[in-house]
């Protein structure tokens, strides 16, 4: 089992790593823009599903804090982008959410990422970069940074709702 969840965190950890351009060139490509878009839906997707089966996120999980982390790079990517990176973003988070982002609500999703990267995300961020390493670093949903990261990931969710 602690073999598999290395493996994942490997996983993930090279996904960060290529997505936000570690691992490439410098800049923002189109290829860099398709990845953390892509990444971001899927974790979107993905969270979106734990919420709707379980009711809750269990922070203590790695690959919920794994996901997170995806999204929190696709949110910080957003910051300072320009039109052509944020709409090459919002097409490869609608291919990648299994439809649950669309052309009708993939600005709202933008708009929530946005206003994430705009909180302090600091604990979620050392959790989640421990969680890439496959170690389980405590985050209390009682912090009052991450109650702010996980308001905007709520509203990110119900934008997502059909």
């Amino acid at each position: 089992m602690k073999a598999f969840k290395h493996l994942v965190a490997a996983v993930a950890a090279l996904s960060l790593f290529t997505s936000c351009g570690i691992l490439g060139g410098g800049g923002l490509s189109t290829g860099t823009t398709a990845s953390t878009g892509s990444t971001t839906g899927s974790a979107l997707a993905t969270i979106f599903n734990v919420l709707k089966n379980t009711g809750t996120l269990d922070l203590g999980n790695l690959t919920n804090l794994i996901n997170l982390g995806q999204i929190l790079t696709g949110a910080n990517s957003l910051v300072d982008a320009g039109k052509s990176y944020t709409d090459q973003f919002a097409a490869d988070l609608i291919k990648s959410s299994n439809n649950m982002i669309t052309s009708a609500n993939v600005n709202k999703v933008i708009d929530g990422l946005k206003k994430l990267a705009g909180t302090d995300t600091s604990a979620l961020t050392k959790a989640t970069t421990a969680a890439f390493a496959g170690n389980l670093v405590p985050v209390s949903s009682s912090d009052k940074n991450v109650k702010a990261n996980l308001a905007a990931i709520d509203t990110i969710m119900k934008a997502m709702k059909k």
